[in-house]
């Protein structure tokens, strides 16, 4: 009788255990209540009024047939829905679009971490003869010209309105703003046991498991913002441009909203979410010249693919729409 109740006593233990880790993991994808705006950039619901207004004004680009959104579309969960997307020559890019959203915590932009900020970010496609194929000074001679927007700054910035700074600091702060919106996963992380399926509940688990995608897309908006090489078949050596130890290293991508933003990948070759799991659990395509930081997944079975897409499924929001701003005409 003592031998039971001690064996009855261990496996209540290890069933408790079990389930304060798995709520510590849970607890470990909630997302945070405020956004972080740096000191030298503070937020102001005027300032990101004013930036949303910019981020969907083609007259930022040479031509004034581009905007920021053209290519960051919020339907597809702020990319583009090709491979590449097409620039100011018509032609298309060298990468595929990444999704902006929820970058207000990262300290590395673009696919191959080249700046440190947002308003260095903002900067880069703006100027790039290849992308917007404008410059700044165009594009505060364009906006001193239109009295809406002369007015908008002097409220926004009421120290020295219309200028390049501020063209550029309203544009990262509506760019901080954006935050994918709640989800069935969030209402479950928060105790709603109804929110997402059974299949998306082992989902999870193979996602922190067997899967090891946590390994690289962790905390709330399913990113680490570091670098990976994951066995492209790819010549682009990435932040290798930057750092010779870092070749065909890649900035991982957040997964909100990952359902709407196909293609997938640097350079938009994985058409759908299934060929991408199909990529990791094959471990990628092996080069001579280049260590993998992933793995052939050889536990992974088809079961457990179908619970990990319906997973990424719950990661999209319930209203991913954004509405376009009215912009002044003069």
């Amino acid at each position: 009788m003592h031998l039971i109740k001690t064996l009855s006593f261990l496996l209540c233990s290890v069933l408790l255990l079990a389930a304060a880790t798995f709520h510590d993991l849970r607890v470990g994808f909630e997302r945070p209540a405020r956004i972080a705006f740096p000191e030298t950039n503070p937020y102001s619901p005027q300032k990101a009024a004013l930036g949303k207004m910019l981020f969907f004004d083609t007259r930022l680009s040479g031509a004034q047939n581009l905007s920021c959104a053209t290519c960051h579309n919020p339907s597809f969960g702020w990319e583009t829905p090709a491979s590449r997307a097409v620039g100011a020559m018509n032609q298309a890019l060298e990468r595929h679009t990444p999704t902006i959203e929820n970058l207000a915590e990262s300290e590395h932009f673009f696919w191959d971490g080249r700046v440190g900020s947002l308003e260095l970010q903002v900067v880069g496609p703006i100027t790039h003869p290849l992308k917007m194929n404008s410059s700044m000074r165009q594009v505060v001679r364009r906006l001193e010209a239109i009295s809406g927007y002369r007015r908008y700054f002097e409220i926004a910035f009421p120290e020295d309105g219309l200028t390049q700074d501020n063209i550029v600091a309203a544009l990262a702060t509506y760019l901080r703003t954006l935050r994918s919106g709640w989800s069935p996963f969030d209402d479950w992380i928060e105790g709603d046991e109804e929110a997402i399926s059974t299949s998306a509940k082992r989902g999870f688990e193979v996602f922190t498991g067997v899967g090891r995608c946590s390994s690289c897309h962790q905390s709330w908006a399913f990113t680490d913002h570091g670098f990976h090489t994951i066995g492209l078949a790819s010549d682009d050596s990435g932040r290798g441009l930057l750092d010779p130890e870092m070749q065909y290293h890649f900035k991982t991508p957040g997964l909100r909203n990952i359902a709407l933003r196909a293609p997938y990948m640097h350079d938009g070759s994985l058409t759908t979410l299934r060929d991408v799991i199909a990529h990791y659990r094959s471990g990628g395509v092996p080069h001579p010249d280049r260590q993998n930081d992933i793995a052939p997944l050889d536990g992974l079975s088809d079961r457990n693919v179908n619970d990990l897409l319906a997973f990424l499924e719950t990661l999209t929001a319930y209203d991913p729409h954004v509405s376009a701003p009215s912009l002044p005409v003069d």
